[in-house]
């Protein structure tokens, strides 16, 4: 990317050392499986969903195109994240260059970004089925379900660029060792030389729009959802509606909990080291969840699963 390498060229630092999680040699070796097997249940997990949705075509729907597309972003989400921390529970030195770091920093911002904006689409997709379900071929049309995905991962992208412009222009000092396990903006701010008032200013700024937009959407679509279930007269009905929702609401709730907790709090009130944690949340922990939320109560992906097992190879 042409703007890394101006950074790049402009910084005094060419490498980072990552802290990692913790420093406890003794657990280093433990927390090196535990996170190792639940990147491998990530992987399996999302790309499980990704080649379930694309193999069945009764799910060739609305409501599974943006699930498709979530798997899509938690596998490449996680992977950009996870490999490099697991490098810490290994070495003694875990070094990535300042290229490195810009691009890893981008591409988190992508992702997480595109999630957020994901799953207020995928709010609104429950509030026009639940709610509007005489209309709802026609309200989630392909080319509205098209557009709303462009505008998903046009934020993403624009979000993106706006951080990572922002972490460029600065200058680091000779100490460059970042206190995370991962190249993320409030960590790689404490190593800056120089004044961070505007990044701390399109951190609010930026942040506020990126949890704040998706949040409002979600918190409509679902009291207009929860308001329409109060008027099904039949228990069967209410049920049906409200399992319909649930898997989506633990989802957000993880994930934008733990990262408004991250990054809409002073830093004075929130030390390093609990943001760590905090974000392990949304890095590490929903991505594998999210398959697993989505697939263990949901009945149409267990009826595919169950039908694609039972396919006979080369039949």
């Amino acid at each position: 990317m042409p703007l890394i390498r101006m950074g790049a060229e402009n910084s005094s630092v060419t490498e980072f050392i990552l802290a990692g999680l913790i420093n406890q040699p003794r657990l280093q070796i433990p927390l090196f499986f535990l996170f190792l097997g639940s990147y491998v249940v990530t992987v399996v997990g999302n790309l499980g969903l990704i080649t379930l949705i694309g193999l069945n075509s009764h799910l060739h729907t609305p409501m599974y195109f943006f699930l498709f597309n979530l798997s899509f972003i938690d596998f490449f989400y996680s992977t950009v994240i996870t490999p490099k921390m697991l490098m810490s529970f290994v070495l003694r030195k875990n070094i990535i260059s300042y290229a490195g770091c810009m691009t890893q920093l981008f591409f988190f911002l992508f992702f997480v970004i595109s999630e957020s904006f994901i799953l207020s689409a995928m709010a609104y997709d429950r509030y026009a089925a639940i709610c509007n379900p005489l209309v709802y071929t026609a309200t989630m049309s392909l080319q509205v379900c098209l557009l709303l995905l462009l505008g998903v991962y046009v934020m993403g992208f624009a979000g993106a660029v706006a951080h990572t412009a922002c972490m460029v222009r600065l200058t680091f000092c000779a100490n460059n060792l970042v206190n995370h396990y991962m190249c993320d903006i409030l960590p790689l701010l404490e190593r800056s030389c120089t004044s961070t008032y505007v990044n701390e200013l399109v951190v609010f700024v930026v942040v506020g729009i990126d949890i704040g937009v998706p949040t409002v959407t979600i918190f409509i679509s679902y009291a207009l959802i929860l308001s329409s279930i109060l008027r099904i007269h039949s228990t069967k009905g209410r049920s049906k509606a409200f399992s319909t929702c649930s898997s989506h609401i633990i989802a957000v709730s993880l994930f934008f909990g733990s990262g408004a907790f991250m990054y809409l709090k002073p830093s004075s009130l929130l030390p390093m080291n609990q943001g760590k944690v905090s974000s392990l949340f949304y890095t590490i922990v929903v991505p594998m969840l999210n398959p697993l939320i989505y697939s263990l109560r949901n009945k149409d992906i267990k009826v595919a699963l169950k039908k694609t097992l039972s396919k006979k190879p080369f039949s």
